[in-house]
This record gives C-alpha cells, structure tokens and sequence, in this order.
C-alpha cells in the first residue's frame, strides 16, 4: 500500500474507487475517452446493429470519429448508406453521446474476412 493510502486508512478516510472508473478518469484527463468508445464500437458493432446488418458487414477500425465498416458489395454500402442516421443514433444511445461520429463504408478486396 503505497505511503499515501496508508496515511489516509490511519485516519479512517479510505477512498477506494473502481479500476473501471479510474481508467475511464485518466482516459478522460488524456482527451481519450471517445478513442476507448469508439474501439468499443468495433467490438460491439454485430451485437448493436443485429444480425441482419452484421451478417453483411464488419466494423474495423475508428478513425477520428469515424467508424470504418466493411460491407458485402456495392449493395449493402447503399441500404447502409440509407440507414446511416439511424445507426448512427443506435451506436451513440448504446455507446455513448458521440462516441461515432460518422460511418464510413468500404468494400474490401476479395470480400469481408471473416
């Protein structure tokens, strides 16, 4: 227990916070926090989106507010264009306020890999 903490147990004032909360502080001190939000909207793109969408694209990377996602051709890049508000609003209620910023739509060379 560093000397601090153990000073401040002696007098009966612990503060313990979470390693969850202490993480999101230092990122959020750093001007990180949406960069960790926006990671997590990779992660969590088949589990926001649904299976239907997830099916025929894939989130991989974020980009300076953007969500980079693969999609299955031409096609899905228009209905996923069509639904572009949408989604994005679906992403930042369950992500956070502005956690994405934009969404942008590539077709890959050869296909999504899955």
């Amino acid at each position: 227990m560093p000397d601090h903490a153990a000073a401040a147990a002696r007098r009966g004032r612990v503060a313990v916070e979470s390693l969850k909360n202490a993480l999101r502080r230092a990122l959020r001190e750093r001007g990180l926090e949406r960069e960790l939000q926006g990671w997590d909207a990779v992660e969590r793109w088949s589990g926001i989106v649904g299976p239907r969408i997830a099916g025929h694209s894939r989130a991989v990377a974020y980009r300076q507010g953007a969500l980079v996602v693969e999609v299955d051709g031409s096609a899905w890049m228009h209905e996923l264009g069509v639904l572009k508000r949408q989604l994005l609003r679906t992403l930042n209620r369950e992500l956070g306020p502005n956690a994405v910023r934009d969404l942008r739509y590539v077709v890959p060379r050869g296909g999504i890999l899955r």
